[in-house]
């Protein structure tokens, strides 16, 4: 409110409400983020990665998709895009690009499921728990 133009305030605002479950508010402030200041992804800290996240725990899979495919090309050697991605090739029934997935990530770090998926809804947590378990070919 201080600064309606502060493209990295609507970022942080946006991973905020991802990690409270306010999806569609999340998604929200990272478009807003976006327009704001276009060439400045880097800068705002995975931009895609966190949209990404907003859409796969709102089980918009296409969505997530395909910014999480541009997230890892952005950023290619960051884990946690990967982990996203390969949750939601599980969920949508994709299983060889999941464990394709999986093992680009085993690439970039050592734990494919992380100890702690930050998210204070269960829910979310379970999707992306289940989904790392599918692609991993586990239940």
């Amino acid at each position: 409110m201080l600064n309606p133009s502060d493209a990295r305030g609507w970022h942080i605002s946006g991973v905020v409400r991802v990690l409270g479950g306010h999806l569609e508010t999340a998604i929200e402030h990272f478009e807003r983020a976006s327009r704001l200041s276009p060439r400045d992804r880097d800068r705002l800290g995975g931009a895609l990665t966190m949209l990404g996240q907003a859409y796969f725990y709102g089980r918009r899979f296409d969505a997530a998709l395909e910014t999480l495919i541009a997230a890892t090309q952005e950023h290619p050697m960051s884990p946690q895009p990967y982990r996203i991605l390969a949750a939601c090739y599980a969920h949508m029934g994709r299983l060889d690009d999941a464990r394709e997935t999986i093992q680009r990530l085993k690439r970039t770090s050592p734990a494919v499921l992380p100890t702690i998926i930050a998210t204070r809804n269960a829910e979310h947590r379970e999707l992306m728990r289940s989904g790392i378990m599918m692609a991993m070919g586990e239940r």
